[in-house]
Protein backbone atom coordinates (compact mmCIF):
# COMPACT_ATOMS: atom_id res chain seq x y z
CA UNK A 1 0.00 0.00 0.00
CA UNK A 2 1.40 3.37 -1.02
CA UNK A 3 0.58 6.66 -2.67
CA UNK A 4 -0.48 6.03 -6.26
CA UNK A 5 -0.08 8.47 -9.12
CA UNK A 6 -1.72 8.17 -12.54
CA UNK A 7 0.15 9.75 -15.42
CA UNK A 8 -2.32 9.92 -18.30
CA UNK A 9 0.16 10.25 -21.15
CA UNK A 10 -2.45 9.44 -23.80
CA UNK A 11 -4.53 12.42 -22.67
CA UNK A 12 -1.46 14.64 -22.41
CA UNK A 13 -0.44 13.75 -25.99
CA UNK A 14 -4.08 14.19 -27.11
CA UNK A 15 -4.19 10.62 -28.45
CA UNK A 16 -6.69 7.84 -27.95
CA UNK A 17 -3.78 5.46 -27.43
CA UNK A 18 -0.02 5.23 -27.72
CA UNK A 19 0.93 2.88 -30.54
CA UNK A 20 4.04 0.72 -30.83
CA UNK A 21 7.06 2.49 -32.25
CA UNK A 22 6.11 5.77 -30.55
CA UNK A 23 7.43 5.12 -27.02
CA UNK A 24 6.66 7.15 -23.96
CA UNK A 25 9.81 9.01 -22.92
CA UNK A 26 11.09 10.60 -19.75
CA UNK A 27 10.10 13.98 -21.20
CA UNK A 28 6.53 12.70 -21.70
CA UNK A 29 6.33 11.49 -18.10
CA UNK A 30 7.78 14.72 -16.70
CA UNK A 31 5.46 16.90 -18.81
CA UNK A 32 2.40 14.79 -17.95
CA UNK A 33 3.20 14.93 -14.22
CA UNK A 34 3.62 18.70 -14.43
CA UNK A 35 0.36 19.16 -16.36
CA UNK A 36 -1.48 17.11 -13.71
CA UNK A 37 0.18 18.95 -10.82
CA UNK A 38 1.81 15.74 -9.59
CA UNK A 39 5.23 15.49 -7.95
CA UNK A 40 6.52 11.92 -7.86
CA UNK A 41 8.26 10.96 -4.63
CA UNK A 42 10.31 8.08 -3.29
CA UNK A 43 8.13 5.05 -2.55
CA UNK A 44 5.27 6.16 -4.82
CA UNK A 45 3.59 3.78 -7.25
CA UNK A 46 3.36 5.33 -10.71
CA UNK A 47 0.73 4.07 -13.14
CA UNK A 48 0.95 5.17 -16.77
CA UNK A 49 -2.08 5.29 -19.03
CA UNK A 50 -1.23 4.59 -22.66
CA UNK A 51 -4.90 4.33 -23.68
CA UNK A 52 -4.37 0.73 -24.74
CA UNK A 53 -6.47 -0.66 -21.91
CA UNK A 54 -9.49 0.51 -23.89
CA UNK A 55 -8.66 -1.96 -26.69
CA UNK A 56 -8.23 -5.01 -24.43
CA UNK A 57 -10.94 -6.79 -26.45
CA UNK A 58 -8.83 -6.58 -29.66
CA UNK A 59 -5.97 -8.98 -28.88
CA UNK A 60 -4.03 -8.28 -32.08
CA UNK A 61 -3.94 -4.52 -31.54
CA UNK A 62 -3.49 -4.80 -27.77
CA UNK A 63 -0.43 -7.04 -28.07
CA UNK A 64 1.18 -4.47 -30.40
CA UNK A 65 0.50 -1.56 -28.06
CA UNK A 66 3.13 1.06 -27.33
CA UNK A 67 4.93 1.47 -24.03
CA UNK A 68 7.84 3.06 -22.21
CA UNK A 69 11.30 3.88 -23.49
CA UNK A 70 14.43 3.00 -21.53
CA UNK A 71 14.91 6.62 -20.47
CA UNK A 72 11.38 6.70 -19.00
CA UNK A 73 12.18 3.61 -16.91
CA UNK A 74 15.58 5.00 -15.87
CA UNK A 75 14.00 8.25 -14.75
CA UNK A 76 11.39 6.48 -12.61
CA UNK A 77 14.12 4.30 -11.10
CA UNK A 78 16.14 7.43 -10.24
CA UNK A 79 13.12 8.72 -8.30
CA UNK A 80 13.15 5.49 -6.25
CA UNK A 81 9.52 4.62 -6.87
CA UNK A 82 8.26 1.41 -5.29
CA UNK A 83 6.45 0.09 -8.35
CA UNK A 84 5.23 1.08 -11.78
CA UNK A 85 2.33 -0.10 -13.88
CA UNK A 86 0.59 0.48 -17.17
CA UNK A 87 -2.45 -0.48 -19.20
CA UNK A 88 -0.41 -2.38 -21.78
CA UNK A 89 0.94 -5.89 -22.11
CA UNK A 90 4.60 -5.42 -21.27
CA UNK A 91 5.31 -1.93 -19.82
CA UNK A 92 8.01 -1.47 -22.49
CA UNK A 93 7.55 -0.58 -26.14
CA UNK A 94 7.23 -4.14 -27.51
CA UNK A 95 9.39 -5.30 -30.41
CA UNK A 96 12.00 -2.58 -30.05
CA UNK A 97 15.63 -3.33 -29.17
CA UNK A 98 17.15 -0.55 -27.08
CA UNK A 99 20.30 0.61 -28.90
CA UNK A 100 22.23 1.45 -25.71
CA UNK A 101 21.38 -1.67 -23.69
CA UNK A 102 21.03 -3.98 -26.71
CA UNK A 103 17.98 -5.69 -25.20
CA UNK A 104 14.27 -5.78 -25.86
CA UNK A 105 12.09 -4.84 -22.88
CA UNK A 106 14.77 -2.53 -21.39
CA UNK A 107 12.43 -1.38 -18.63
CA UNK A 108 12.39 -4.90 -17.23
CA UNK A 109 16.19 -4.86 -17.01
CA UNK A 110 16.35 -1.35 -15.55
CA UNK A 111 13.45 -1.59 -13.12
CA UNK A 112 13.27 -5.23 -12.03
CA UNK A 113 16.85 -6.48 -12.36
CA UNK A 114 18.88 -3.39 -11.53
CA UNK A 115 16.58 -1.65 -9.04
CA UNK A 116 14.10 -4.21 -7.68
CA UNK A 117 11.13 -2.08 -8.75
CA UNK A 118 7.96 -4.04 -9.43
CA UNK A 119 6.16 -3.78 -12.79
CA UNK A 120 2.38 -4.24 -12.95
CA UNK A 121 0.98 -4.87 -16.43
CA UNK A 122 -2.47 -5.05 -18.04
CA UNK A 123 -4.08 -2.53 -15.68
CA UNK A 124 -7.53 -1.09 -16.30
CA UNK A 125 -6.94 2.64 -15.86
CA UNK A 126 -9.90 3.93 -17.86
CA UNK A 127 -12.12 4.89 -14.90
CA UNK A 128 -9.33 6.72 -13.08
CA UNK A 129 -8.51 8.57 -16.31
CA UNK A 130 -12.16 9.37 -17.03
CA UNK A 131 -12.51 10.93 -13.58
CA UNK A 132 -9.08 12.59 -13.81
CA UNK A 133 -8.15 10.97 -10.53
CA UNK A 134 -4.38 11.39 -10.56
CA UNK A 135 -3.64 10.69 -6.87
CA UNK A 136 -4.97 7.86 -4.73
CA UNK A 137 -3.98 5.17 -2.26
CA UNK A 138 -2.83 2.13 -4.20
CA UNK A 139 -3.11 -1.38 -2.80
CA UNK A 140 -1.64 -4.32 -4.71
CA UNK A 141 -2.49 -7.84 -3.58
CA UNK A 142 -0.38 -10.61 -5.18
CA UNK A 143 -0.88 -14.33 -4.73
CA UNK A 144 1.20 -15.83 -1.93
CA UNK A 145 3.59 -17.98 -3.98
CA UNK A 146 7.01 -19.11 -2.77
CA UNK A 147 9.92 -18.99 -5.20
CA UNK A 148 8.01 -17.23 -7.98
CA UNK A 149 9.25 -14.27 -10.01
CA UNK A 150 5.77 -12.93 -10.71
CA UNK A 151 2.12 -13.25 -9.81
CA UNK A 152 -1.30 -12.09 -10.86
CA UNK A 153 -2.38 -9.25 -8.58
CA UNK A 154 -5.55 -7.58 -7.45
CA UNK A 155 -4.83 -3.85 -7.90
CA UNK A 156 -7.02 -1.45 -5.94
CA UNK A 157 -7.07 2.35 -6.15
CA UNK A 158 -8.76 3.96 -3.16
CA UNK A 159 -9.85 7.38 -4.34
CA UNK A 160 -10.86 10.35 -2.22
CA UNK A 161 -14.57 11.10 -2.04
CA UNK A 162 -15.32 14.59 -3.32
Amino acid sequence: MARGILLDVARYRALQRIEAGNPITRADLEATAQSEGMAIGEGDIVLVRTGNGAIWHDATAYLRAGGMSADASSWLASLRVQAVGADNMAWDDVGVVDPDLNVSLPGHLILLVRHGIYIIENLNLEELARDRCYEFTFICLPLKIQGATGSPVRPIAVVPVS
